[in-house]
This record gives C-alpha cells, sequence and structure tokens, in this order.
C-alpha cells in the first residue's frame, strides 16, 4: 500500500489545482440520501410542525456537508486519516439517514431515534474538528480559527443531546437553537480570517455535484409519493420531472459557470467570503428549494393513486411545500448570483424574478383549491416561463453586445 494510502497518514494539502474526487462524490451521495429520507420524515404527515422539523433536519445536515467540504478544499479527502474519517461520517450519516422518519418520535421496542441523531450529529463534527484541526500544520492562524470555532460548536451539540434527551417541543426548539449557535457562533468567529480556499474549481465543483445529486434524488423522493401505474399519475410525474429539469436549467445552463470563473478571478483575500456566502450560505436554499417541491410532487402523486386523504386536493402545508419551495429556489439562486458574480441583474430580470416570487407565494392558497395535477402543472408553467424569458434576455444581450 503507498504511503499516501495508509489509512493513519496525516492529512495531505490539496494543490490549488485540486478538483473534486471520486471518493467526494461517495460521501455527497450518502449525504443526499440523508436528505431523501428528511423527504421521507415530512410525508409521513404533512403539517406545519412537520415542514419546520424537516427544515430543521436540512440545516444540520447541511452544516455538516459544508463543513466536510471546506475540509476537503484544504486536505485530500481520498487519502490517510482524512479518508479513515470521512468513511466514519459515512457511516454515521447513513444510521441518521435510516433513522431520520423517525427523528422526533419514541415508539416503545424500537431504538431512539432522536438520541441516534444526536449522536450522529455530534459524531460528524467532532471528527470534522479533529481532521481539520489535524490538517493545520504551521498555520496559526487557522489553528486559532478552529479552536475559537470549537466553544459555539460544543454549545450547539450540548443543545442537540439535551434536546434529544427532552423530546417532543423541546427537542424542536433546543435543536434549532444548536444549529443557530453554531450558525451564529460560526459567523462571529470568522471574523478572525482564519479561512481560506486553496483550489476555487473544486470548491465550485462540490457544490454543483451536490446539488445536481439533489435533484436526482428529488426525483426518487417524488416517485415514492404513490403507485405509478395509472395515466394521470404517469401524467402528473412528467410535469414534475418538467419542474426539475427547469431548476437545473435555471442554475447549470449559465450561471454555474459564469460563478466559478468570477470565484477563480477573485482576490485571493476575497475567495474565503464569497465561499462563505456565495456556496455555504446561498447553496442551502437551492438545495432546501428542491427539497420541499419533491415534498410536493410527492404528496400529488399520492392523491391520485389514492394513497392521499385530502380527496384530490393539496392539504395547506403541501401547497407551501410546492409553491414555497419554487420561491425559496429563485430567492437562493438570486442571492447567490448577486453574492458569487457582483453584478446586478438588468431591471427586466430583477423584476421579472421579483413578481415570480410574490406570484408563487401568493398561489399558495390558490394550489390548496386546485386540482392536484392542476396545481403542480401551474408550478411547472411558471419555472419554464421563466426559463423562456431568461433566455431570452440574454439572446437580446448577446445580440446587443457580441
Amino acid at each position: 500500500m503507498p504511503v499516501a494510502e495508509l489509512p493513519w497518514r496525516r492529512p495531505a494539502i490539496t494543490p490549488e489545482t485540486h478538483r473534486a474526487t471520486s471518493f467526494e462524490i461517495f460521501f455527497d451521495l450518502v449525504f443526499v440520501f440523508a436528505i431523501t429520507r428528511v423527504v421521507a420524515f415530512m410525508a409521513h404527515s404533512v403539517s406545519a410542525l412537520a415542514l419546520v422539523r424537516g427544515l430543521i433536519l436540512l440545516l444540520l445536515l447541511w452544516w455538516s456537508w459544508a463543513a466536510y467540504a471546506w475540509l476537503g478544499n484544504r486536505a485530500h479527502a481520498d487519502r490517510g486519516v482524512v479518508r479513515t474519517g470521512m468513511l466514519a461520517v459515512m457511516a454515521a450519516l447513513f444510521v441518521a439517514a435510516l433513522v431520520m422518519p423517525e427523528g422526533f418520535s419514541r415508539h416503545a421496542g424500537t431504538v431512539d431515534a432522536p438520541l441516534i441523531l444526536a449522536v450522529a450529529f455530534s459524531l460528524v463534527r467532532a471528527i470534522y474538528f479533529g481532521l481539520h484541526l489535524a490538517s493545520v500544520a504551521g498555520d496559526r492562524r487557522l489553528r486559532a480559527q478552529l479552536l475559537l470555532d470549537a466553544v459555539p460548536q460544543t454549545a450547539s451539540l450540548a443543545a442537540l443531546l439535551t434536546g434529544a434527551v427532552l423530546g417532543g417541543t423541546w427537542q424542536t426548539a433546543l435543536w434549532a437553537t444548536a444549529f443557530a449557535i453554531d450558525f451564529g457562533g460560526g459567523r462571529i468567529a470568522s471574523a478572525l480570517g482564519g479561512w481560506s480556499i486553496r483550489s476555487t474549481a473544486h470548491f465550485a465543483e462540490r457544490h454543483r455535484m451536490v446539488l445536481i445529486i439533489a435533484f436526482g434524488e428529488s426525483l426518487i423522493s417524488a416517485g415514492a409519493g404513490g403507485e405509478l401505474t395509472d395515466a394521470p399519475v404517469l401524467l402528473a410525474a412528467l410535469i414534475g420531472f418538467v419542474a426539475v429539469v427547469c431548476l437545473w436549467l435555471l442554475y447549470f445552463s449559465r450561471l454555474a459557470a459564469e460563478a466559478e470563473h468570477a470565484f477563480g478571478r477573485a482576490p485571493r483575500a476575497r475567495r474565503a467570503k464569497i465561499a462563505r456566502d456565495a456556496y455555504t450560505l446561498a447553496h442551502f436554499p437551492l438545495i432546501a428549494g428542491a427539497v420541499y417541491i419533491a415534498l410536493g410532487v410527492h404528496e400529488v402523486l399520492a392523491e391520485l393513486s389514492g394513497t392521499g386523504d385530502q380527496g384530490g386536493h393539496l392539504e395547506w402545508a403541501a401547497s407551501t411545500a410546492l409553491y414555497g419551495g419554487a420561491a425559496v429556489f429563485l430567492l437562493g439562486r438570486a442571492a447567490f448570483a448577486r453574492l458569487a458574480i457582483r453584478s446586478a441583474a438588468t431591471a427586466q430580470s430583477l423584476l421579472a424574478l421579483v413578481f415570480l416570487v410574490l406570484v408563487f407565494l401568493a398561489l399558495i392558497p390558490v394550489g390548496r383549491l386546485l386540482p392536484v395535477t392542476a396545481a403542480l402543472a401551474l408550478v411547472s408553467t411558471l419555472l419554464l416561463a421563466l426559463v423562456a424569458f431568461e433566455w431570452r434576455t440574454q439572446a437580446t444581450l448577446r445580440a446587443r453586445h457580441p
């Protein structure tokens, strides 16, 4: 076995030309599997409380994944002790994903799902801290940054474990508090300036890959909504597929490449800020929006296949997930474009975006009244209209400035 492959070998620092590895894609697959289980958790009993708790689980998962995206940018993820630690993290995430649908409940005779989740998240964060600290070498500022960041992390893990023990409303409140402490404390600690980006191409690629995997898995989650054997169910599934294709086009047709180009050309001192704000933060609403749309499609198919109980209409929470998810995705996309590229959109494009977000939010009660297929078709139609509008706008700009 080569020395670099030894499971206890110290972290190997990445070069500036580093790109994402197949091992990191494997890691992402386990992470996205956990996301699909969040959809299963919310779909078990769709309600406002389930949407909120699902959001908390998504935040905890995303914050865990983002930490390893930063780690993999500094140290080779597929070598030595980093690979060993990340394999342990994948095992913890896999177990967490399996119990995710019962993440806020306890049943006699079964495992304690909330406690398993809390322990899994704690293990994920503890391993990250140890691996990142081992990769510091002579970087004193980064070491100070990590030690300072460990304070809110420790407090957040205490809140996670306490919430898992208490359960019920306390669990919801304490888990939301755990994320707020970790996020807020980390944001304050980042003022120390210890974080840095070694390879912008690697960092952007990781986020592109996890998003496209999330799109694919959202189709799987949506398709689990019912028996896909009747023509109306298949038609609705195809309409849901169109919506996901639109999400892909809105991110990958132009924006992803332009953002990566701007990221690579940014001054070295500004790259960490772009990575933190445009990628770590603004990509979360993209993921969350896709997940909630998947939940909405799941409920549409459940109604059409006869496994739902709303008489052919979406309940309020499902309509909120479907239309609100689209609005959240578009807001995340706008934030990402602004933070990564730093170029204001044309007045036309900005107006169209704001209008469409408001339309999606205003349509939540309308979606409750429409037949489920029509409610889903309306979402896909509006997304298609936005794609067509942006293509036309770009074609006009290219014609004016060849």
